[in-house]
């Protein structure tokens, strides 16, 4: 997570900064690289004047050695600038993913809001590997400078002219470069954008591929996904314009520059202010700028781009949390849940009290409302009015960190991570517990993930794999069917023992006789400690102390479930229809 009252876009360059050692060895072997490809055409000027105008053989085997020696340590410094360059990049690309993920994960959240999955994703590659390299850029950018610098000093003291011509020339090409790098800057960020939100559509296109393929809306989907992504075609074509535009001009600009180089250098030896090998070596210099005034125009276009990701980068850095935490001791609860007028999205001004150790049924004929309860029930926003209390305390008065562990919400669509079938049950409850290898935290640990794993019917999930409870199971769960995947999502929410545990539809992809069985175990797992059942599930139903009826975001009924069902028409429409 990022530092308190850091600013996103300091984060962003601090991560860069961060890689000063690398960026300064970089730089150093680059201008000691690139101070060498100067100083080869004056060598072979020297070797010219010493062994063709003055015919010193042995001269010209002594200046053809030290272009020799001079060769091998450009080889070295190339590859140790190139090296120190690489790493720097990655590194200050793996602290910003790091930093992405942190406050992505952070509890406050609220910087997921308005993103799609996939959007993030790119953000955390793409546009952190952009920003990364933003470090090999400044690297060739010093290094550049420092070639063109030598090749300046060594035409100003073969001649004065072309040195200062080149003096005041390269400025004037980098300067127009940075011109041109704006609308370069601009369509790449179009660029990104757009390419983010192709990959986050079509992420979500593949999680819900069974549902869609089930409601026969696969062409609506890949008709959506076909605009989306034609989009982020165009904003590509027009920035890869823009970058080819940018470099064609600064191309035929360098060449107009290293053509004007070369014409005054040639009108210098023919008045005879300079010698053959002094012409050489000028021309060869001029050669030689190219490739510094090209790196420049690569520079500037790895910075315009850079510019361009550090912005969305720092939009998700510094994106305002969705609640506040409120440091504060830590203590034991009891599970006394309260609602007090809570009011939230669809709700209004709902009041509801529970009594530690009591399972409390919540039926809801419109999804927002459900919805809006889990969010306020697990501190993912706080309500427009009211308040929550846990044991007497509203949630924003405590610790964020703390509400997150004494309230539990297992949501109706949970995911699975990669790893074992037992590694995700013991996830949430910080018990790392390996089956075959029997290495458990404690007995009782084992215990509770035990019982979890068979009042979750996961029990009969386990028996059916090859390989029982230390299966692996693939990215989101996708090698398990649906009821497998809720069976092992509601153990791991059961295994953690929170002092009160919220729990939503958790048996909606099972047959009625293993959602009887659940509901069972449920009852009896929980007994004793604070369950909200978010369901209109009769079978679930049956097993609560007593059940609350939310119709239009108000309290419509409350009672026990068999009571409701024959005396309350609505109730019963919503749990027997």
């Amino acid at each position: 997570m990022r530092e308190a009252g850091l600013p996103g876009r300091s984060v962003l360059w601090g991560a860069v900064v961060g890689q000063r050692r690398d960026i300064a060895l970089g730089a150093l072997l680059g201008m000691g690289h690139q101070t060498g490809e100067a100083l080869v055409p004056v060598l072979i000027g020297v070797a010219v004047d010493r062994g063709i105008v003055d015919g010193d053989a042995a001269g010209l085997l002594l200046w053809l050695g030290v272009l020799a020696v001079v060769y091998v340590g450009l080889s070295f410094s190339w590859r140790g600038s190139a090296r120190a360059g690489e790493r720097a990049s990655v590194v200050a690309a793996h602290l910003l993913r790091t930093r992405l993920v942190g406050r992505l994960l952070a509890p406050e959240g609220g910087a997921e809001d308005g993103r799609l999955h996939g959007e993030l994703a790119n953000t955390a590659t793409e546009d952190a590997r952009r920003v990364g390299g933003v470090a090999m850029a400044i690297i060739v950018a010093v290094a550049s400078a420092a070639g063109l610098v030598v090749g300046a000093v060594v035409l100003l003291l073969m001649s004065v002219p072309l040195g200062l011509l080149v003096l005041f020339g390269a400025p004037l090409l980098l300067w127009l470069g940075h011109l041109l790098s704006k609308p370069l800057e601009r369509r790449s960020e179009t660029e990104q954008e757009r390419a983010a939100r192709a990959s986050g559509v079509a992420a979500d296109l593949v999680a819900g591929l069974r549902v869609l393929k089930g409601i026969g809306a696969e062409p609506a989907a890949a008709a959506r996904y076909r605009r989306i992504s034609q989009g982020a075609l165009t904003a590509t074509l027009r920035a890869a314009r823009a970058e080819a535009w940018q470099s064609g001009v600064l191309t035929i600009l360098t060449g107009a520059f290293l053509a004007l180089v070369a014409l005054v250098g040639g009108r210098l030896a023919a008045r005879g202010d300079i010698g053959l090998g002094e012409l050489v070596s000028s021309v060869a210099l001029a050669l030689f700028l190219i490739g510094p005034l090209s790196e420049f125009s690569w520079v500037n276009a790895e910075l315009a781009q850079g510019r361009a990701s550090a912005a969305r980068i720092a939009a998700i850095l510094d994106a305002p949390p969705a609640v506040r935490s409120t440091p504060s001791e830590r203590r034991p609860f009891e599970g006394r849940l309260r609602l007090r007028g809570l009011s939230y999205g669809s709700l209004r001004g709902v009041d509801l009290d529970i009594a530690p150790g009591e399972t409390v049924g919540v039926v809801t004929t419109d999804p927002a409302d459900a919805a809006a309860l889990l969010h306020c029930l697990g501190r993912r926003a706080d309500p427009d009015k009211g308040a929550v209390e846990l044991d007497g305390t509203e949630l924003p008065a405590l610790d964020l960190a703390q509400v997150r562990t004494a309230i539990l919400v297992a949501e109706h669509d949970a995911d699975l991570f990669e790893g074992t079938v037992l590694e995700n049950v013991t996830a949430a409850s910080g018990e790392q517990v390996t089956a075959a290898s029997g290495q458990h935290v404690s007995a009782a640990s084992g215990e509770q993930v035990s019982a979890a794993i068979t009042a979750s019917g996961t029990d009969e999930v386990v028996r059916t794999l090859p390989d029982g409870a230390d299966t692996p199971v693939t990215a989101r769960g996708r090698s398990l069917s649906g009821g497998q995947r809720q069976r092992v999502a509601l153990a791991r929410a059961l295994a953690a023992d929170a002092p009160v545990l919220v729990v939503h539809e958790p048996t909606t992809a099972v047959d009625s006789v293993t959602e009887v069985r659940i509901a069972a175990g449920i009852r009896d797992l929980r007994r004793g400690r604070t369950t909200v059942l978010v369901t209109n599930s009769p079978a679930l139903l049956a097993v609560t102390d007593r059940v609350l009826l939310l119709d239009e975001g108000r309290v419509a009924a409350a009672g026990d479930h068999e009571r409701l069902v024959h005396e309350h028409a609505d109730y019963r429409a919503a749990v027997v229809t």
